[in-house]
């Protein structure tokens, strides 16, 4: 037979439950509110870079990329938050893992960082004949990471921090 105390305890722990459900549901829907935006944002900025130039579709392209990005961390904050969990915890853990991921992933990232200056900066364009640390032909894309070169048959992928820290030749037209 249960006691008093152990009824009231289960009462409070069948409430504090169904407080906690309630909690992560508006979570996770908000969370998933903030995901949907971002794909929209995304898809709408995908979608109007068809009708401008190839140049400016990168840029666009990029911007749509970022845009989801603040979206899925903005989602999960505030869902978190409202899920009833310490933010500034995860937000002071999510500090300290960027930085051990800047750290390790250093690489990647300059790759990065050089592929949105050369989007943004476009010191060359998609079609144009250009020759970067030993390699010619005619840029077929860039991207956040590569820039490829299709010569001779061949697709090249080189590294944005390669192109970025080398002397680039435009042939001209």
């Amino acid at each position: 037979m249960l006691s008093t105390n152990s009824i009231a305890y289960l009462d409070g722990l069948q409430h504090r439950a169904m407080g906690w459900s309630v909690h992560a549901l508006i979570g996770c829907a908000l969370f998933a509110a903030f995901w949907i935006t971002g794909v929209l944002i995304n898809r709408a900025i995908r979608h109007a870079s068809v009708r401008t130039r190839p140049s400016i579709q990168d840029v666009l392209r990029l911007a749509g990329r970022v845009a989801l990005g603040v979206m899925l961390v903005l989602g999960l904050v505030i869902g978190l938050n409202a899920a009833g969990v310490n933010v500034t915890a995860v937000v002071a853990s999510l500090g300290l893992t960027g930085f051990a991921l800047g750290f390790a992933l250093r690489d990647a990232l300059q790759n990065v960082v050089a592929g949105m200056l050369i989007i943004v900066y476009r010191p060359f364009r998609r079609g144009d004949h250009i020759t970067v640390a030993g390699v010619e032909g005619d840029v077929a894309e860039i991207d956040l990471r590569y820039t490829t070169i299709d010569a001779e048959g061949r697709r090249h992928l080189v590294p944005n921090a390669t192109v970025f820290n080398s002397i680039v030749v435009i042939a001209k037209k």
